[in-house]
Parts: structure tokens; C-alpha cells; sequence
């Protein structure tokens, strides 16, 4: 009998990489994918526990799991198992216990034996765009990081073999490949040659003919001249985020960033003189221990003044082994959340701001799936989400719709025949 595995990631799109990857080994293995969790034989969580909520949230997503299919045997692995191994090894219908430091073998684990991955295909984890992890781990030294702890120093997959999977990824029908990582900026820092992030994704764009490439998060002092200037090329999705995590430079000392308000501003006017309508998007801490009201008032000024596409909010979350955890003046839950909600308030105006602007435009979209409504749901190049009635079908292609003016976080696509996908940078 073919056993059928069921698989869900939280948290990260590394961790979304490395579930696709997991699954491709057991398929590999004889293993087929399950239509929904109730069905399936084995059950795959993989964790995170960047804040506290996150390590909360795969808790309650593992019993869940459980609950829904009691029968099936359970492989949880990642952050959260690293940072509490006991409690998830409590929890009911578990197997397998996969650290961070025995993921790249929890495909053998699982199967018994080693087997050979099976290709990746669009749309067999439920999304078309192929995520590729090419990086892991972290050598920076921001003070409230927990994924450091928990990942490791900073290691790359060599340049040919991401090259390999990025052409594998282009030969099966792959229209946007994401290129993922914890620090994916410091790419190469570890191989020998010099060879920095601009060399990867200047190679996928020169020996692949894949029509969109992604970077998932940059930060800010790993962005050169020669990464920015490689968004003259349209086939680069217009979208750079870039965490800035405060606005307000006595904040960020204390967080141990590596750059002041007006050093990431610079970066951001650079790469906005190359593509001018380039989706700028960023993550936000509140509340982090000494941050005062003038502090976040600075904060929400700069966020204000950089207008972002869109915002990542996050109270501050103490975790266990980071040196914030011992900084005075701590901020009150209550306050965080507070300011928070501030931020996220603030992020929804910009991002509509930001969403407005391209109001009739025409731009082309990769389309996912068919959504409840039964219509076409994609992405642009700049991130923007888009929905489309059409008869049809839509999936893992990429067309040229007019975005029409409305409301809500959706632009709802006309279809242009015979127009050019052209794109705005």
C-alpha cells in the first residue's frame, strides 16, 4: 500500500523551502501527497519559534494535527523542536523528533533508508512558485535574535549546486523561483572565490531562462552597488525587503544592528533611483526593553517618511539565550502590543498608499491557485495580490491584467488581450 504524507510549514519561507525539499525526498521514497491532513498516513509540522507567539502557534498547530487525524504518525521538526526537543516529544502521535541539526536527513529518518528526491513540480505543494534554500544560519549579532541561536553560523549552498536546483526548478515549469535563506545577503561570505549574493542571482539570471526570480529578506548592509544595479533587469521581481526592525538610532544600538536610520534610508533612495516603483517591505519591532515614547514616535516618523509597502509587526518577544533578555527598562506587554498595533495601523495606510499608485495599470501576474470564489489568485513582480474571474486555466502562467481602482488588500484583474507583460522599473 502507498503511504500518502500530508506537510505544513510555519513560520519563514526557509522553512516553506525545506518542507518542499522533505517532501520531494519522500516522494522519492514511494510516499504520495495527501489531499487534505485527514487523509493522509504520516504528517509532517515543520516549526518556528522566532518569538514566543511562533513557538506557541506550532504547539497548538502540532495537537491540532493530531486531533484532526489521530491515526497518523507525526514528524515535527525545526526551530521550535531545536528550542524545546521534551515538549515536543510529549506531544501525542509523534515520531520523529527532528532538530534543526538532523533536518537535512529527516527524509532518510522518515523513509527508513535513502532514497532520491523526486522532482519538484508547480503546484504540487499547493502553490506554483518554487522556493530554492540557499543559505542558513546567521553570524550577526542583533541582541533579541533567537534564529541564531537556534540555526547556527551562516553556510551556503555552493553556487553550482544552487544553479543546478534553479535549472531543475526552470525545466519543470517553475515562472518565479524564490531565492530563500535566514541572512540570505551574506550568500557566499563562507565559500571560497569571494562570491557574494549579487554573483547567485546574476548567474540565475544569466544561465536560466526561469521569467521571475525573488529574493526573500536582505538586510541592509549587505546591499551593494552591484545587487542593486542587477534590477535593471526586469526578470528580478520588483520587491526588496529590507528589515529595519526601529526608526530611532538609540533603538537600534541596543538591538545591535548594524546600521542607522539614515544609512538604511540611503539604501532604499539607491535602489528606488534604479526601480523607481520598487515594493520596499520591512519588519517592525515594538517595544523593545528601553524603548520610550519618543523613541517610537522617531520610529513611526521614519517608517512614515520611507513610506513601505507593507509592514511586518512584531511586539517584542524575549527568548531564552539573547543578550536583550538582560537589557533594563523593559516595555510592558500591554505597551507593546499597544504600539504595535500603532505600527501595523500606520503600515495599512502606507501599504494602501502604495497600492493605489498602480491603480490601471497593466502588469502581469503569476497566478496560484483558484481561491473559494472560485477565482485566479497571483502575484506581480512588486507583490501586489490580485484575483481574476476567468473560465480558464489560469495556473503556474503568467498573463497581463489591469489592475482596477477599489478597496480591501486585493486588486481584482481585468484581462488584456494581446498586451505585453511589460514591467515598470
Amino acid at each position: 500500500m502507498t503511504l500518502k504524507v500530508y506537510l505544513e510549514s510555519l513560520g519563514c519561507r526557509l522553512n516553506a523551502a525545506e518542507i518542499e525539499q522533505l517532501g520531494c525526498q519522500l516522494l522519492g521514497g514511494g510516499f504520495t501527497p495527501a489531499e487534505c491532513l485527514e487523509e493522509a498516513d504520516v504528517l509532517v509540522l515543520n516549526t518556528c519559534a522566532v518569538t514566543a507567539e511562533a513557538a506557541r502557534k506550532s504547539r497548538q498547530r502540532l495537537r491540532l494535527l493530531h486531533r484532526r487525524n489521530p491515526q497518523a504518525t507525526i514528524a515535527v521538526l525545526g526551530c521550535w523542536v531545536t528550542a524545546e526537543p521534551e515538549a515536543a516529544g510529549a506531544q501525542s502521535g509523534v515520531s520523529w523528533i527532528l532538530p534543526n541539526a538532523e533536518k537535512a536527513r529527516a527524509g532518510e529518518r522518515i523513509l527508513g533508508a535513502p532514497a532520491a528526491s523526486a522532482p519538484w513540480v508547480p503546484g504540487l505543494w499547493h502553490h506554483t512558485r518554487a522556493f530554492l534554500p540557499v543559505q542558513d544560519g546567521c553570524d550577526a549579532t542583533c541582541t533579541y535574535c533567537y534564529t541564531r541561536v537556534l540555526r547556527g553560523p551562516a553556510r551556503s549552498v555552493s553556487l553550482a549546486a544552487a544553479l543546478a536546483q534553479a535549472q531543475a526548478m526552470a525545466a519543470q515549469g517553475a515562472q518565479e523561483i524564490v531565492l530563500t535563506g535566514v541572512s540570505l545577503g551574506a550568500y557566499g561570505h563562507d565559500l571560497p572565490g569571494h562570491v557574494r549574493l549579487a554573483d547567485l542571482v546574476a548567474t540565475l539570471l544569466d544561465q536560466t531562462a526561469v521569467p521571475r526570480l525573488r529574493l526573500s529578506s536582505v538586510e541592509p548592509w549587505d546591499v551593494d552597488a552591484q545587487l542593486l544595479q542587477l534590477w535593471e533587469n526586469p526578470r528580478l521581481c520588483q520587491q526588496l525587503h529590507l528589515p529595519l526592525q526601529s526608526g530611532c538610532d538609540a533603538t537600534l544600538h541596543r538591538m545591535g544592528r548594524r546600521h542607522t536610520a539614515a544609512e538604511f534610508a540611503a539604501v532604499v533612495a539607491q535602489a528606488r533611483a534604479i526601480c523607481p516603483n520598487l515594493a520596499v517591505t520591512t519588519d517592525i519591532i515594538t517595544g523593545f526593553p528601553g524603548e520610550t515614547e519618543t523613541e517610537f514616535a522617531t520610529s513611526l516618523a521614519f517608517v512614515t517618511e520611507l513610506g513601505f509597502a507593507r509592514l511586518h509587526v512584531f511586539p517584542y518577544s524575549e527568548r531564552r539565550g539573547t543578550a536583550a533578555t538582560r537589557l533594563p527598562e523593559t516595555v510592558s506587554p500591554q505597551l507593546r502590543a499597544t504600539r504595535a498595533a500603532r505600527m501595523r495601523t500606520l503600515g495599512d495606510s502606507l501599504a494602501a498608499a502604495y497600492r493605489a499608485h498602480f491603480a490601471g495599470d497593466i502588469l502581469p501576474v503569476l497566478w496560484e491557485r483558484r481561491d473559494r470564489a472560485g477565482r485566479w489568485r497571483g502575484l506581480t513582480g512588486n507583490y501586489l495580490e490580485v484575483v481574476v474571474e476567468s473560465a480558464a486555466d489560469l495556473h503556474n502562467t503568467i498573463t497581463a491584467v489591469r489592475l482596477l481602482p477599489g478597496t480591501g488588500e486585493l486588486f481584482t484583474g481585468a484581462p488584456v488581450e494581446g498586451s505585453e507583460q511589460g514591467t515598470f522599473c
